[in-house]
């Protein structure tokens, strides 16, 4: 996926004849904190919610005042993994697109990134979640996905973080399944920590109602 997939089709730019209220308005409307200034084609600039509280004259025109905009942008063809590091680096709402002319595009917001990758992520499906901590040099992939596998099994996403000034790391793994006892016994044995792990409210009940239903049929009450 690319910056030019992405673009939002909602989110207008803001002109110089535009006032500080109009962006305060879209913004309201749109949920972001920021909102691109554009003449034509050319991007100028992103325009912030405490920039226009900074002019204290929100009905006139934003192109009456000297405006010390950040310029932050990504070109249409850089991956959304870059996108996302622009995003968090600078603490923004939304970033511009150009194209390799510098001609603006349009916009990412950071909730459509959100929900991207929660969809595309696997984050959003149903299964449970592991969390190991390891030192990094013990960190083994094919391993990790031998165990899982082999208690019938699917790793659906996968992400690691790391310990700032440590050797120590997490991965934390989205299964496809909702029961992960005989899963976290197997990493036990493999001698992995297994930090934390979690289920959604509806999934741990319909796994202990299953196994209740499956202990009284077994008692044959």
């Amino acid at each position: 996926m690319i910056a030019l997939e992405m673009i939002s089709d909602v989110i207008p730019a803001l002109k110089t004849s535009d006032t500080g209220q109009t962006a305060l308005n879209w913004m309201d409307i749109f949920k972001v904190s920021h909102l691109p200034i554009v003449n034509n084609k050319e991007f100028l600039g992103l325009v912030s919610e405490s920039d226009i509280y900074d002019l204290n004259m929100p009905d006139e025109p934003l192109g009456n005042h000297y405006l010390s905009l950040n310029s932050p942008y990504v070109i249409e063809d850089q991956h959304i993994f870059e996108v996302m590091e622009v995003l968090s680096r600078l603490k923004l709402s939304l970033v511009p697109v150009l194209d390799s002319g510098k001609n603006y595009l349009g916009v990412i917001t950071l909730m459509e990134l959100l929900h991207y990758f929660a969809v595309e992520s696997g984050i959003s499906l149903q299964g449970g979640i592991v969390v190991l901590e390891m030192n990094a040099n013990d960190f083994s992939m094919s391993q990790v996905c031998q165990i899982v596998e082999g208690n019938d099994a699917k790793i659906l996403a996968a992400y690691v973080t790391p310990h700032p000034n440590s050797t120590r790391m997490e991965l934390t793994l989205k299964l496809n399944v909702t029961d992960l006892t005989s899963i976290r016994q197997t990493f036990n044995r493999y001698n992995y920590t297994v930090k934390a792990s979690f289920l959604k409210q509806d999934d741990e009940a319909d796994m202990l109602n299953d196994r209740i239903n499956f202990l009284f049929r077994y008692l044959d009450i």
